[in-house]
């Protein structure tokens, strides 16, 4: 009798657990999930996130604000779904951009948001802390930016050290940015372009890939205004000539940033 009753209601139940699965949101966006469906994402063994690290920064008068927390969310995604098995946080659009008094670097900008070195470590650090307390043993720091990209390692190294007995490994990965500028930037010679050209802050290469992340992030009118190479050195924001920008070209560096940043995941926490 007991038998009888027991195989329908687990049939019930494993019917139940399908339908679930099947109704959880196709998404790798841990803040478009539940803490309930994350939970079970977890249990089903999705234990690697990726943390993009963006921030809020001038990019020249043709490029929006928030460029690198749109770039590095769309960049995470891509990178998330051809591993498979990888969720990403939040975009963290809080970093060090310069002093404040006296204003330095993009701070000379308005809409530029800056933060202390320490406090944006501390801020990693913590994100950090409640991941792998949720069960997350693999998580990859992913910058966007080249100002803390020693800041990112710093945490990373403090927490492994602290983690040597567990099995959770934090790790800041240079590919990703290396990719974004120095793997970019040689495809980009290598079609003809000068280096004053594709310049190293919203010029050609900078707003080549912006148009290739989402257009909306340039405002077309002014990076074809005729600002010419060098014309003013970066005193508008810019150090190179986005004239010539193209989503094509931008495609360049969306290929090499998940290309080389997917095999770097895979290096790093043992996949095959």
């Amino acid at each position: 009798m007991i038998a009888r009753v027991a195989w329908p209601l687990l049939a019930v139940l494993l019917l139940a657990t399908a339908q679930a699965l099947a109704q959880a949101p196709q998404t790798v966006f841990l803040d478009e999930l539940t803490w309930s469906e994350l939970r079970d994402q977890i249990r089903a063994g999705r234990r690697t996130i990726i943390v993009p690290i963006g921030g809020t920064e001038q990019s020249g008068p043709h490029m929006v604000l928030g460029k690198h927390n749109v770039r590095v969310k769309v960049l995470a995604e891509k990178i998330a779904l051809a591993l498979g098995d990888t969720l990403v946080a939040p975009v963290m659009a809080y970093v060090p951009e310069g002093s404040i008094s006296p204003p330095t670097a993009h701070m000379r900008f308005p809409g530029t948001i800056s933060i202390p070195d320490q406090t944006f470590q501390k801020m990693l650090e913590y994100a950090t802390r409640s991941l792998k307390l949720h069960g997350f043993r693999d998580i990859v720091f992913l910058g966007d930016h080249g100002g803390y990209q020693k800041d990112e390692q710093a945490v990373a190294d403090r927490l492994n050290r602290e983690w040597a007995s567990t099995p959770a490994r934090v790790h800041a990965l240079p590919e990703y940015y290396r990719a974004a500028t120095i793997s970019y930037t040689e495809a980009l010679r290598k079609r003809g372009y000068p280096d004053d050209e594709i310049g190293t802050h919203a010029g050609l290469a900078d707003t080549s890939l912006a148009l290739a992340i989402d257009p909306r992030l340039v405002r077309g009118e002014l990076s074809q205004s005729g600002r010419g190479r060098d014309v003013d050195r970066g005193r508008d924001g810019v150090t190179g000539d986005p004239r010539r920008a193209t989503a094509e070209l931008g495609q360049l560096g969306v290929d090499a940033i998940v290309a080389q940043t997917v095999e770097a995941i895979k290096r790093a926490t043992s996949r095959r």
